[in-house]
């Protein structure tokens, strides 16, 4: 009788085997993501600093803090009013934009230390302060 088919042995040599791929793997993967939504954030804050200094360019001034990051999709309607604003926004996105964890940025202007502006990220926890991917993203300590 010919019978095709794995033998048990077969079968745990390869389990075997996949265990220690994956426990040399998995860690290695695991951080991957987290470390990807950083870059983001980073490039995120990037594009709005742009979007912002185009925004100054048509208005003369950035928008308030009241006014907020919503200033850049679609025009103000608190005071200052910008008579320049560009038609469809500054941003390619019809929602206020949100960091990587689906927070929201903060945008301050002007900022502290006499800065025009900051956009901050609170990372993956959304709480000030933190270590690792919980540190707070900040513009001017991006470059």
């Amino acid at each position: 009788m010919n019978s095709k088919g794995f033998t048990i042995i077969e079968v745990l040599v390869v389990i075997v085997i996949l265990g220690l791929l994956a426990t040399f793997m998995v860690p290695k993967i695991m951080g991957k993501p987290d470390e990807a939504r950083v870059a983001k954030a980073k490039n995120d804050i990037l594009a709005i600093e742009s979007a912002l200094k185009m925004y100054k360019l048509d208005s003369g001034y950035y928008p308030t803090t009241e006014q907020g990051l919503e200033s850049l999709i679609k025009a103000p309607e608190i005071e200052p009013i910008p008579k320049n604003y560009r038609k469809g926004g500054y941003l390619d996105t019809s929602k206020k934009p949100l960091d990587p964890w689906d927070h929201d940025f903060i945008y301050r202007s002007p900022g502290e230390d006499d800065r025009d502006y900051e956009i901050i990220s609170l990372g993956a926890d959304g709480v000030e302060g933190g270590e690792e991917f919980n540190t707070d993203i900040k513009s001017y300590e991006i470059r």
